[in-house]
């Protein structure tokens, strides 16, 4: 359960057009111990996620007056703020917009208030930190700007995954230092696939092929053999 001191507990944001669903959500997050923000448009939810400065969004795509995944981009444009989508829209193509556009997760309706309430924890136990901006991380060609989330090469934009994105933020917060293949996997794919480093391996070639100049000779993210990955910002 989240903390309940008002003072401290986390601030979601709900933005849905269904006053039954955010009364829901009102008394299921409220019984959770978290703070609860509310509004019921996709220009209400912009400009609430500004005012507020919630630690979580939770977004329908279905508003009157601007779709969500236009929602999705204008948040993600100004922030890192965890979003996870609640919608009736099924089709995979929806659900790959919306993680490509940088929602977080993605939960169809009707759904069942103890497994949101999971995704809220693991989401939110993946934010960045507060207490103010993090700093880019630059090496060899590539920046990695978290609160932008934005990953440049040679000053051009890079189209990552959220997967891909995830793996790079974690590995760059702990710059030059070795993450385990199963500290990784915890982080990214959660607990249930603490084992699967095929994962692993085939997320870290993408992103070589995407950032290195060499991605057989890898300078920026690097093995360290039997044991992780690290990512380099200098010399050996």
């Amino acid at each position: 359960m989240a903390n309940g001191d008002s003072r401290t507990a986390a601030k979601i944001l709900v933005v849905d057009d269904e006053p039954q669903i955010r009364r829901f959500l009102r008394i299921s997050l409220s019984a959770n111990g978290y703070r609860v923000a509310e509004a019921d448009g996709g220009r209400a939810g912009i400009e609430a996620c500004a005012r507020e400065r919630p630690d979580l969004v939770i977004l329908d795509l279905g508003l009157p007056d601007l779709d969500g995944q236009e929602v999705i981009s204008a948040v993600r444009a100004t922030g890192t703020v965890p979003i996870i989508v609640l919608s009736v829209r099924a089709q995979e193509y929806d659900k790959v917009e919306a993680l490509d556009r940088g929602a977080d997760d993605y939960v169809v309706k009707p759904f069942g208030i103890a497994e949101l309430m999971a995704r809220v924890r693991a989401a939110l136990r993946q934010r960045v930190p507060d207490g103010g901006p993090v700093r880019p991380v630059t090496a060899f060609g590539v920046t990695i700007d978290f609160e932008r989330r934005v990953v440049e090469r040679d000053g051009r934009g890079v189209h990552l995954s959220r997967k891909e994105l995830e793996l790079l933020f974690i590995l760059a917060r702990h710059a030059d230092h070795v993450l385990t293949h199963a500290e990784l996997l915890r982080a990214v794919w959660g607990e249930a696939h603490v084992a699967d480093t095929a994962y692993l391996r085939v997320y870290v070639k993408q992103l070589r092929q995407k950032l290195e100049a060499e991605p057989d000779r890898p300078r920026l993210i690097v093995t360290e053999a039997g044991v992780g990955y690290r990512l380099r910002t200098g010399a050996p």
